[in-house]
């Protein structure tokens, strides 16, 4: 089975005070966020890579850029956070497992040949940032065998921030669901993916990229320090 892949997009992105959902926002090199991302995936995939898209605000206009994919609605786009996006977008996908990644990031295409060969073998895995810890990103910690233990922004002793880039893997991913229905509606998916590790022996590997770019697109700071990478 070709490889699942998700991209969460159903938010506002008010902070970074666009009029678009925040993956339309052009990069300095012609392209978009999410048009960066798709290139990525075909550089790792292939040009047939199916895509599903979780979409919400102005949904219309991400439709519009690319027919190619498929998508799911999130109709509570508004009143719910990345945890319940995921949980609609795991839900509508077939058997097996699925990569997912926030519609903000501007990242180095190697970094998905990195995650080839974890997703090859049905491992699931948070890409992550060691390079810096901040205190208002999603910080992890590991257990004594070196899987992630703590994910969430209230981590105290962060090895590294999440980068927002994932995989979920087949014998995973039900685990995943039920705990994505528990947490709350404001709660960002990597809730879900604490709770699965705490309760249901959920393995989750750190995979290091912190030699390579990754940008999440925040404010006006964060796409001048992305444009310097595209």
């Amino acid at each position: 089975m070709s490889t699942q892949i998700v991209i969460l997009a159903a938010g506002m992105g008010s902070r970074l005070g666009r009029t678009l959902p925040k993956p339309l926002t052009p990069l300095s090199d012609g392209r978009t966020i999410m048009q960066q991302q798709f290139d990525n995936i075909h550089h790792a995939f292939g040009n047939a890579a199916g895509v599903t898209i979780v979409v919400g605000y102005k949904l219309e206009h991400i439709i519009e850029s690319f027919p190619e994919a498929s998508f799911v609605y999130n109709e509570e786009y508004d009143q719910t956070n990345t945890s319940k996006s995921l949980l609609r977008a795991l839900r509508a996908s077939q058997s097996g497992g699925v990569l997912w990644m926030n519609g903000d990031v501007v990242y180095d295409p190697r970094v998905l040949d990195r995650a080839v060969g974890l997703i090859a073998r049905e491992q699931s895995f948070v890409t992550v940032n060691t390079s810096k810890v901040s205190d208002e990103e999603v910080k992890y910690t590991t257990g004594a065998e070196g899987y992630i233990e703590q994910l969430s922004k209230q981590v105290r002793g962060g090895l590294g921030e999440a980068v927002g880039i994932n995989y979920i893997a087949a014998h995973d991913k039900a685990a995943l669901v039920r705990r994505l229905q528990q947490v709350d509606d404001q709660d960002y998916f990597e809730r879900g993916l604490e709770l699965a590790i705490a309760h249901d022996a959920v393995l989750v590997e750190p995979l290091d990229i912190s030699d390579l770019y990754a940008v999440e697109i925040d404010f006006a700071e964060d796409l001048e320090r992305a444009n310097h990478f595209v």
